[in-house]
């Protein structure tokens, strides 16, 4: 791997093409580096890993015991997200809008009302089945004057949100790093004709250093590695990579 130097270049926003089309690993937004580090210290291991992402948002409605049951389940990328997408779907004029959200590591639930751990927590168990990440799932329901009792809910709740993520369509994301290349001016044309399927690459010409620019662009963390030999072959030189 070419050697690191940490650098915190000042970005200009002029978009350049690479050679070929660019294409998403999916329709779903891909999560990104946000802060330059040093890639000697970094590892394959402590690289995000590619996750299961819904596409578009999905439905599920039954009918138990006259309660109707309307599961909704769609991408968020955060809490805030979550919170929004609750706010979207939810009907105040429903009894109970129960939820639960996984985003990576992060999750939360609730059960609106229901008695503990009889909704939130079976909604949340049904996205962890179905190993679908940065997800949530709002469980809209009308009571219709039987009660289900404790364990009825929980199967109720668990599985219409089961339901809901079975068929749903589904792709996987690879999420994308934040890198950047020091190249000589005359070296530019031979970075550029290294195929990665790069994205959002802008350049920097004031760097502090005759006769370089800076190179920023996005690229699935799994190329990173090739994406620095290939570059340091194609040149025969060094190209210093930044993270």
């Amino acid at each position: 791997m070419a050697a690191v130097r940490v650098v915190t270049p000042r970005l200009r926003s002029i978009p350049l093409l690479l050679p070929g089309p660019v294409h998403h690993s999916c329709s779903c937004r891909s999560s990104a580096a946000s802060s330059v580090r040093d890639m000697s210290s970094s590892s394959a291991s402590s690289s995000p890993s590619p996750y299961t992402a819904l596409v578009g948002r999905v439905r599920c409605e039954r009918e138990i015991k006259r309660s109707k049951f309307i599961a909704i389940a769609g991408t968020v990328h955060d809490e805030r997200a979550a919170m929004s997408f609750l706010d979207e779907v939810k009907d105040p004029r429903a009894t109970h809008n129960c939820w639960a959200y996984k985003v990576g590591e992060q999750f939360r639930y609730n059960d609106d009302g229901e008695p503990s751990s009889t909704a939130g927590k079976p909604i949340y168990s049904a996205i962890i089945s179905s190993g679908i990440d940065m997800v949530m799932v709002v469980v809209i329901r009308y009571f219709g004057g039987i009660k289900l009792g404790t364990g009825g809910l929980v199967r109720a709740y668990g599985g219409v949100a089961s339901e809901c993520l079975k068929d749903a369509p589904t792709c996987l994301v690879k999420p994308k790093a934040l890198v950047g290349m020091e190249v000589p001016f005359d070296l530019l044309g031979t970075v550029y004709h290294q195929h990665f399927q790069a994205e959002d690459i802008k350049q920097d010409y004031d760097t502090g250093k005759d006769g370089a620019v800076v190179v920023m662009f996005k690229v699935e963390y799994e190329k990173i590695e090739s994406l620095g030999s290939a570059v340091n072959s194609a040149c025969s030189r060094k190209i210093e990579l930044l993270l």
